[in-house]
């Protein structure tokens, strides 16, 4: 669990701090874009597009740019079926395990730039199926130990039917089946409970320690996955020191 969570801290101080808002916009107009063609264009009838929203909202998204990518995703633009969906499958330094989820219009530009990116940072792209059975689609949501009461986010949440409630460094993550996400995200929402993130996310079953110069390759390598403009996301269950990890961020 360590550094799936500690990664979604750097994502974040680094996200504020080089100012990538119109990559993240990109990646989530494409998100809710390809959900609404996929599924019904109505969100309460298609949970993906839901959470696409959910997401977009969090980023502070206009509601205009919601609502436009919507229709152009149920056929009132252009461009809405240009893009699929891929996973690649590899391994980072020290056999750390990764997933790549990634949307593309050119499927064969796409796995050239994944390849270059491992090979580049000590890694190696394998064959579908290699890591994939080492995540889990789990709900996530992430608060900050300074300002929730663990006793009552833990009482709340297992009340709430989550499935566990884990401790990290500066964070408690509640983490639920994904069926039960949103249903607990309103619960946790009615008792006014201010939380970091929540997401639908894939969380590994093991983690692999890694330290100095292969912890550091490692994440350059997630940086540059995710600094890949076909990438929507990217996941390792890697684990590393925290100073490595402060120093970095």
């Amino acid at each position: 669990m360590s550094g799936h969570s500690k990664w979604n801290t750097i994502k974040r101080k680094k996200g504020a701090a080089d100012a990538k808002r119109g990559k993240i916009f990109s990646k989530l107009i494409r998100e809710i874009t390809l959900a609404a063609r996929l599924g019904n264009p109505d969100p309460e009838g298609n949970a993906r597009l839901r959470q696409a929203i959910m997401a977009a909202k969090e980023e502070n998204m206009p509601k205009e740019n919601i609502e436009r990518a919507i229709r152009k995703g149920a056929g009132g633009g252009e461009g809405s079926s240009s893009y699929e969906e891929v996973t690649y499958e590899g391994y980072g330094p020290g056999g750390v395990a990764v997933l790549v989820e990634a949307m593309t219009d050119n499927k064969n530009r796409t796995v050239a730039e994944i390849r270059h990116i491992f090979s580049k940072h000590g890694g190696n792209l394998g064959e579908n199926g290699c890591v994939s059975w080492l995540f889990e689609k789990k709900g996530s949501i992430l608060f900050d130990k300074k300002i929730v009461n663990e006793d009552i986010l833990m009482e709340l949440a297992l009340e709430a039917g989550a499935e566990d409630v884990l401790e990290e460094e500066n964070e408690f993550e509640v983490v639920t089946d994904p069926p039960q996400f949103e249903r607990i995200k309103k619960i946790i929402d009615g008792k006014g409970l201010a939380y970091i993130k929540a997401q639908v996310t894939m969380i590994p079953q093991n983690t692999v320690k890694l330290e100095a110069e292969k912890a550091v390759q490692m994440l350059k390598l997630m940086e540059k996955l995710e600094d890949n403009d076909d990438v929507q996301h990217a996941y390792a269950n890697f684990d590393i020191p925290d100073e490595i990890m402060e120093k970095f961020g």
